[in-house]
Parts: structure tokens; sequence; C-alpha cells
């Protein structure tokens, strides 16, 4: 726990470094007034009464982050499952998925790029003229329902402008690293601006494949782009038109028999695949005396496809090993390939009455919305493994869900400064299924979520608030599992009921800004990300839902920015989170039932934490390093393997000038091993299927060279 001790003395000594430099701080004329666009209305940020974490866009360029992936480490109690080529399970306080669904999507953790649904499907993430990422962590029921359980990332890119705007971006590094982008916005007609970016990036995935001789069969090779108009139809009317596309055509070679991490074996490697194509529409209407109006309907469909050579060798290797069959030692056979594809369909509705300065209630004391939201969601799979040549594991399914909602909030001003905001949803969610095997659901539920905030300015320097808020997350059902796990078809509906305490400071004559949140999470009838191997067939490896009875959360996300001087900046997060079981007992293969009651949840590391400074002269030098880290995690519920604790270390030198610049980065300076995913199970005939422990690791160092242009 030296570690851990280490990580939360980051605030304190932030802090504390300030007190030699007061002479040299800036004004608070000085200090950018961060606004977050994720709720029903714009607000500072000091003003929200959750915990948020804001990326802006000069962080983005600061740190050198290409994807939404190299962004995590910065965010105080966010993790992820690397079981895919870009982060696509996330987990926000120890809650989220971990590994592809057997049954209905529905992600616990929301995902929106501007007002288009990509939840479940966070590979589309360039942060290419990105203006801001939001990352709200515990339930916003009020806005999203099912979608935000565990909290929401929100990605804003930028937004078209009348004056001319222009810019061109090139990368190349080793692992033969390339990234070219280019971005153009500006007017069409006095009425009408557009904006419109593009990026190509793609690098070899840091793996050799032994066996084929190539290095790229973990590939990254991501086109996408977002096309965005803004009309001015009257002084009443604006009408913004977002489309967004991404066409990630990625290698998945990352599995080794024997854990060196880069070095594959594989005859087969797997693929990564996702086409999405999302557009959103959004109307507002000033015109009526008494609100705003708004309008948002999105459309989204994505193509993806996740397969890999699951026995992770080759024929030959296995050939020279030796396997026991009916008493005889004869050469293994085995040879395994799974393939899921799915075709996803999204559409969505919402309404939205805003009321103005004219029509507030409550002796003009209280905002009101209300509004409604509709979407369906069309999902087909087809599931096809092979095992030794002949089919395995083979399953089509159709999936349909309709969700229809209802939602108002109303914020109050009250006596001596308090504030006071009142959220309700209410969710009626219908679901029809159908499969290949002859499994039939049509499940149907209606849900409650929200939230009550109270808080208040203490004075100029300080601000509280206290909030409570529920979220949910529909039940559902698991499909194609083997008879051993038939029990486990359906599972219920889950709750959680969040009780955060926040303070945000402003202090040094406001060159010193500080949130801290204190939270503790109460789980209901949790749904759990299980796993199973098949005792019958081996090679089958199950990965299903279930329901735990209960657990609990509690921890805390500090979050520091300190303006030292006109030319250094420190940023610094800190995230402590405690997240067990109350009660909660699986199954095994062999039918025995292992109890883990009171151990911790999965991909839930007890701290994480960042440590980051910005130095900027007025030559154009300038200089960014940041130092991450976080505890060592349970890989699953399943298994009592755990990752080690890591720490990374990134770099960023540069010049910049007046329209360009040009700097040299590294991620991971140090080299260091970091395990983002991890099995237990039987994947070596030879060994008689003995279960033991797999690791996937990140990146190693990677070293880039950026020109940047801007005009």
């Amino acid at each position: 726990m030296n570690i851990c001790k280490s990580a939360l003395s980051i605030a304190i000594t932030t802090a504390l470094c300030s007190l030699p430099n007061l002479s040299q701080a800036n004004t608070s004329d000085d200090i950018e007034h961060i606004t977050v666009t994720s709720s029903f209305k714009k607000q500072s940020l000091a003003q929200v009464p959750t915990s948020v974490a804001v990326i802006d866009q000069q962080q983005i360029n600061d740190q050198a982050i290409q994807h939404f992936e190299e962004l995590i480490t910065g965010v105080a109690n966010l993790n992820f499952s690397g079981g895919t080529s870009r982060p696509k399970y996330l987990q926000i306080r120890g809650v989220g998925e971990r590994s592809e669904y057997r049954g209905a999507p529905n992600a616990s953790v929301g995902f929106i790029v501007d007002d288009i649904n990509l939840s479940g499907l966070g590979m589309a993430a360039s942060m290419y003229d990105v203006q801001q990422v939001e990352v709200l962590r515990g339930p916003q029921g009020a806005r999203f329902g099912a979608n935000a359980l565990a909290g929401l990332v929100y990605i804003k890119s930028n937004d078209p402008s009348q004056t001319p705007e222009h810019g061109f971006k090139a990368t190349v590094g080793n692992d033969d690293l390339f990234t070219l982008a280019g971005y153009s916005s500006g007017a069409i007609s006095d009425a009408l601006s557009y904006r419109v970016s593009l990026e190509q990036h793609q690098q070899n995935g840091y793996r050799d494949n032994i066996y084929l001789g190539q290095d790229d069969t973990n590939a990254i090779d991501e086109f996408s782009g977002k096309f965005k108009l803004r009309y001015l139809a009257n002084d009443d009317l604006t009408i913004d038109l977002t489309y967004l596309f991404a066409d990630n055509d990625n290698g998945f070679d990352a599995w080794t028999l024997d854990n060196n991490g880069f070095d594959t074996l594989t005859d087969d490697p797997g693929k990564d695949t996702q086409k999405s194509h999302g557009t959103a529409l959004k109307f507002s209407y000033q015109g009526f005396a008494f609100a705003t109006f708004e309008a948002i309907g999105s459309y989204t469909t994505t193509n993806h496809q996740h397969a890999y050579d699951g026995d992770w060798a080759n024929d030959e290797y296995w050939a020279s090993k030796s396997c026991a069959d009916d008493d005889a030692i004869v050469p293994c056979d085995y040879n395994y390939l799974w393939d899921k594809k799915a075709e996803r369909d999204v559409w969505s509705q919402e309404f939205r009455l805003i009321s103005n300065e004219s029509s507030r209630i409550f002796d003009n004391t209280t905002a009101w919305l209300v509004g409604s939201y509709l979407s369906e969601l069309d999902e087909s799979n087809d599931l096809d493994s092979s095992y030794n040549g002949w089919p395995d594991e083979v399953l089509t399914s159709e999936y349909t869900a309709n969700n229809y909602a209802i939602f108002t909030q109303l914020d109050s001003v009250l006596a001596y400064g308090h504030q006071v905001s009142f959220g309700l949803r209410v969710e009626r969610r219908s679901v029809e299924y159908t499969d290949s095997i002859g499994d039939e659901f049509d499940p149907s539920e209606t849900m409650w979520g929200g939230h009550i905030a109270l808080s208040k300015a203490i004075n100029s320097q300080h601000s509280a608030y206290v909030r409570l808020a529920k979220g949910y997350k529909a039940g559902g059902f698991n499909m194609g599992l083997p008879e051993p796990l038939r029990q486990y078809k359906e599972f219920d509906t889950e709750t959680l009921i969040n009780y955060e305490l926040g303070l945000q400071s402003s202090l040094l004559d406001n060159t010193l800004n500080t949130r801290l949140a204190l939270f503790y999470m109460d789980r209901k009838d949790q749904q759990v990300n299980a796993s199973q191997q098949n005792p019958d067939k081996p090679q089958q490896f199950t990965i299903y839902t279930a329901n735990a009875t209960s657990s609990n959360s509690y921890g805390l996300e500090l979050e520091l920015n300190y303006q030292v001087t006109n030319n250094l900046t420190i940023d610094s997060t800190v995230g402590y989170l405690n997240a067990s079981y109350d009660n909660y007992a699986y199954m095994d293969k062999y039918g025995s039932s292992i109890d883990i009651s009171g151990r911790e949840l999965a991909h839930a590391p007890n701290y994480t934490f960042s440590l980051g400074a910005t130095y900027r002269n007025d030559d154009g030098l300038m200089a960014n390093f940041q130092w991450s880290g976080k505890d060592d995690f349970y890989f699953s519920d399943s298994h009592s393997e755990k990752s080690t604790s890591s720490n990374l270390l990134n770099a960023k030198v540069g010049y910049e000038f007046a329209d360009w610049s040009v700097s040299l980065w590294a991620r991971n300076l140090t080299d260091e091993k970091v395990a983002t995913r991890g099995f237990f199970f039987g994947n070596e005939p030879d060994l008689d299927w003995q279960a033991k422990k797999y690791v996937r690791y990140g990146a190693p160092r990677q070293v880039g060279l950026t020109v940047d242009y801007n005009f």
C-alpha cells in the first residue's frame, strides 16, 4: 500500500507547493471557465452537482492523445477491460461490463458522441477535433436512463464556425505508426456554416506473429470523420445536423500461451472490426413565449465482428505436443476458431420543453423541464465457432428493444444561497428475442430513476453539494447457454442508489481549483459478468450474466488544477474505491458453489491517480509530462487471479508558433508491462486442460513525432 499512500499524497503536495509561488499567480480573469454540455442545460463545471471530469481540447493536445483509450488513465475511478482492440467495455467506480455479451446489448456505461449513442461500441472514439470529453460518475438516470447506470462518457466535437478555420496534422512513430488528419470549418452563407474533420490512423499493433512471420496481425487501421452543419433559420430556430462515421478494420492477435505478451504463434489471427454510421438532427426553437423547444433525433447503424484464434497457436505447434487419447499418447490435435458478427441499428427521438425566464414556477424561483424519449435497438448476431474443423458453437439470433420514457427536472433557487435540483425519469422497456436453438424471450418492465441534489455557494471560494441518485439497468437473458448453465437463462433488473457529497474550491486568487466528491453506492440484484469452462468441451468458454444479491462501494474522486505561474500548470487526480460483494456465490464447471462474499469486485482497483505538468514559455517551447497509475485488481468474479499494480509515464516536448507546431512525444516511457485483461482456465490439451493464468498486456513504449498546422 506504499504506492497507494504516495498516490493519495499527490493532491496534498500539489496544494502545498503553491505557497512559495503566490507572487507569480494569475488572476481569476485568466482562468478558463469550463462548461459541461452533457446535461439538459449547459452549466459551469463549478455549478454541476455531481462528480464529473472534463478533459478539454488543450489537455488532449498537450498529452498527444489520439484515441479515447489514451485518455482513460487520467480519469479517477475509470477503468477498462482490454478484451478488444480498442476499449469497448468500461467501468466507472467498478460498475460496467468486462467482455463480449451473450444476450441483450445493454451497457452500464453510456457512451455518447455528439448526441449519437455508441454505448457498448466505444471503439469509434478518435480525439481529433474534439472540443472536450466529459466523464460523469454515478447513475445519470434522469438524463440517459438505463444506458447510464454507472455513469456517462460524453464526447463533444467542435461546432461549425462562421469564421474560416482549417487545420492539418500528421504523426509518424515506431510500430509503423502513421496518422493523417485534417479539418475545415467556415460559412456557406450568413445563415449556414459547416465543419468537416477526417482522420486516418494505422499502426502494426505491437505483436510479432512468429509462426506467420508477420508484425501486423494485431494492427490498428481506422478511418473516421465527422460532418456538421448549423443552420440559423431565423432568430428563433437553430438546426444542427451531425454525421459521424468510423471504419475500424483492426486485427486481434493479442494472446500467448506463455504470457510473453508480444510474440504470438497463431495460424488464424482474429479480427476486431466496426463500421458505424451515425446521424443526429437537433432542432432548437425559442419562439414560444413560455419555453424553448428542443427535438433531438438520431440514427446509427453498425456492423461489427470480433474473432480470434482460440487455441492461440498453430497445427504444427500442437502436433509437437503429446496428448492422452484412450490410454495412448498421441500428437495433440487442437484447432479452435471463435467468430461473432453482429449488425446493430439504433434509432432514438427526444423532445424537450425547457422553461424560460418568464415561465418559472413557485414565485419565479424554479426552472423546469419536461420531455419524452423513444428508442428502438435492433440487432442480429451470428456466432460461428469451429473445433478441429467441425462446427462447435453455431447460433443466430434476432433482438429488438423498445424504450419509452418521460422525464422532468426542476431546478430551484432557495433562500441563503441554496439551490435544489430534482430529476425523475420513468421508462418502459419491451424486448423480443429469438434464436436458432429455439430460445424466445419477450420481457417487459417499467423502471424509474432520478436524483435530488442540494447545493450551496458557501462563499466566493467554496461551494458544496449533496446528491442522492437512483439508477437502473433492465433485466435480460443469456443466449446459447450449455445445459449446466440453463438456470441462468434470465436475470433480473439491477438498481443502484448513489449517495454523494461534493466540495468545489477556488483558492490562491483562483489559481488553484479543486473538486472533491465522496460517495457511497448500494447495488441491489447486481448483474454480474461470469464465465465458465465446459467440462465436456474444454475449448468452450461460456460468458454469461447472473445476479448477485448485493454489493456496496465507497470512495472518493479528487481533482486539482493549479496555475503555478503564467508558464506552468499542474494537474492532479486521485481516485479511491472500495467495492465489495455483500453476498455472492457462483457455480464452477463441476457444479460446486464458490462463495466470494466480501471480496472486491472485478476491475475495481482500490486507487487510481495521475499527476501532470505543462510548461509553456513565450518563445514557443512547451513540455508536458504525466505520471499515472492504478492498484492491482481482480480480472474476473469467476476466479481469483489479479493484475499487478501499474505506473505509466508519458511525456511530450515541442515548439509552438503562430500557426503550426512540431512535437516529440512518448507513452509508457519506462516500457512497463500493464495487464488489461486476464483469464484463468485450461487451454492446453497437453496439460490435460489444466487451468492457468493468461494475461493480455497494453502497448509497450510508444514514440512519435507530430506536426500540426492550423490556419
